[in-house]
């Protein structure tokens, strides 16, 4: 059962899913974004500010928007990227349940999104995605209006999605949820490439009853995911570098 957060812990959990994306190496440079919704706080969402890297963020210093990226916060000395906020907020509107968006350019995804037939069945980690997985074609750098809709349509009820040609995206109640949600996409992508470098006709698929089967076992089906994952991966943080809490 989900507890009431207060701004505070979204916070240091939000700092903390940056931090554990550095430590993997799924960031970008300064780009790409991990948003969370502020509790209590309709439409005022918590990001990373526009020019540090992921390793650099704390819970102080990650800024407060608006639902169209706007600052909150007028005296802040950082700044955000609008263009970058325009998927997360499309989605936050979209998906109320959405209380975090996690979207990155890790090489694997990029990779399996611009393969016409997408994520195949050929893992644990793949199976836990099929039936629950969106698409969205590329369609350029600038999200307008228009094209958050669209995004958001292709996303539908899903957990995650792949960006065709960008990237991958997943959504969570909790950043938690999001965060352990894109750790087995990520895995199920670097698996398949993986195995595709050994020829495609050297693949062992399961039947399509199996895949139903597994992918109903994996689904959650509703419950929390990440509970008993997210305090492991934080005892590890801390250990490396716990400034991430300040």
């Amino acid at each position: 059962m989900m507890t009431e957060l207060t701004e505070q812990q979204v916070r240091i959990d939000l700092a903390a899913c940056y931090r554990l994306c550095s430590f993997e190496g799924w960031d970008d440079l300064i780009y790409t974004h991990i948003s969370a919704t502020v509790p209590n706080e309709p439409e005022h969402y918590l990001i990373n500010p526009f020019g540090l890297q992921f390793n650099e963020i704390t819970a102080s210093n990650l800024v407060k928007v608006n639902s169209r990226g706007e600052m909150i916060d007028s005296d802040s000395k950082f700044s955000v990227n609008p263009t970058g906020f325009a998927i997360h907020g499309a989605i936050h509107r979209a998906r109320p349940d959405a209380n975090c968006v996690m979207h990155l350019h890790n090489t694997a995804g990029i990779a399996v999104s611009a393969q016409k037939h997408g994520l195949l069945p050929l893992s644990q980690h793949a199976l836990r995605f099929a039936y629950h997985l969106g698409y969205y074609d590329y369609e350029g750098v600038a999200l307008s209006v228009a094209e958050g809709e669209r995004l958001t349509q292709s996303l539908g009820r899903h957990p995650a999605m792949l960006l065709r040609n960008h990237g991958t995206l997943t959504v969570g109640r909790t950043v938690a949820e999001a965060y352990v949600l894109m750790a087995t996409l990520i895995k199920a992508c670097e698996i398949q490439i993986a195995a595709l470098s050994a020829g495609s006709q050297n693949l062992q698929l399961p039947t399509q009853a199996v895949i139903q089967k597994a992918s109903a076992e994996l689904h959650a089906d509703g419950a929390e995911e990440g509970v008993l994952e997210w305090p492991a991966l934080l005892r590890m943080l801390d250990q490396i570098d716990p400034s991430y809490q300040l």
